[in-house]
């Protein structure tokens, strides 16, 4: 019988390297022989990838409800888990994701204001109990990470999205509701400095997939 793949994750506020890490973990996996999978919420498929525009566009002329942002990160998390994440996992892949629901838990529930057990609701109702084995958290101070961002923004040309455009408070209230979920899950939820040099972080996540791997296989 083929053996259930491993879900991992990674979070972390705006500016905190996610999608660098991502891409050297999906490497440093790859190396060790494992089927990865790396995928991103909200996304990953190409109906889930329309609803991340829809979440993602500024649009002035009509402000998106916080409740009807909601429900879209969990039609988008719905379809990503019917048709990409479930079928990976089943076939014995190992799924790399940016971001999941801690992140739901951060944005939606930390910095809009929606209560716990209403973003609870939903995640029982989509997941029927699938969460992710380890989660990386990558967490930095509010202000350093908006540098790193306007960085790279600045690199590339691109605009803020509907997110990054929110203001500090908003983001500090984000890292306080990640930290509160590393807390109450330590066992699932690393927490790694990402404020350290990039090699530094890379030595930390290797060592904490080290342990796990070690532990899994």
């Amino acid at each position: 019988m083929q053996q259930r793949g491993r879900f991992i994750t990674l979070e972390g506020g705006e500016g905190v390297g996610k999608s660098t890490n991502l891409a050297w973990l999906a490497q440093w996996l790859t190396a060790r022989g494992i089927e990865v999978v790396r995928t991103r919420e909200p996304g990953g498929t190409p109906r889930a990838e329309a609803m991340r525009e829809l979440l993602l566009a500024p649009q002035a002329d009509e402000p998106l409800d916080a409740d009807a942002e909601l429900l879209l990160v969990f039609a988008a998390r719905a379809q990503h888990l019917a048709q990409c994440i479930r079928p990976a996992l089943q076939r014995g892949a190992w799924v790399l994701c940016d971001r999941f629901t801690d992140a739901t838990f951060a944005y939606q529930g930390g910095g809009r204001g929606i209560a716990a057990d209403r973003i609870a609701q939903l995640e029982r109702f989509v997941q029927q109990g699938l969460e992710p084995d380890l989660t990386l958290l990558l967490d930095m101070p509010v202000e350093a990470a908006q540098r790193r961002l306007q960085g790279r923004l600045a690199a590339s040309g691109q605009a803020r999205d509907r997110f990054e455009q929110e203001h500090a408070a908003f983001f500090e209230a984000v890292r306080r509701a990640y930290l509160a979920r590393a807390s109450a899950a330590p066992r699932r939820v690393a927490v790694i400095d990402a404020d350290a040099p990039l090699e530094t972080v890379q030595a930390r996540l290797a060592a904490c997939l080290e342990e796990r791997t070690g532990a899994w296989r």
